[in-house]
């Protein structure tokens, strides 16, 4: 898809995350980091959540650093798409 499509589709939220797993067909599993304050106590705390997102040409493999974007439901638990690959694991 072009840029151009992006735009056109409206604010779409997009998430960058480590890939987990890569074992299913044209699926991987991403865990994203997030950095929050804690409400009362006010010290930074870190909180995880995983996500499966739609790899059409299984091109992610476990270690990378990806860029996904939402999307339509693809299946029960599919509701993000891989948009690019920031950078590759080291071998």
């Amino acid at each position: 898809m072009t840029a151009e499509k992006e735009i056109k589709r409206g604010n779409r939220k997009e998430r960058i995350g480590l890939v987990v797993s890569d074992v299913q067909n044209k699926t991987i599993v991403v865990e994203v980091t997030r950095r929050t304050a804690h409400k009362l106590y006010k010290k930074v705390v870190q909180s995880k959540k995983k996500y499966t997102a739609h790899d059409e040409n299984n091109d992610a493999k476990i270690g990378d650093t990806v860029k996904m974007v939402e999307t339509r439901p693809l299946s029960k638990s599919k509701r993000w798409r891989l948009l690019e690959i920031i950078r590759q694991a080291e071998k």
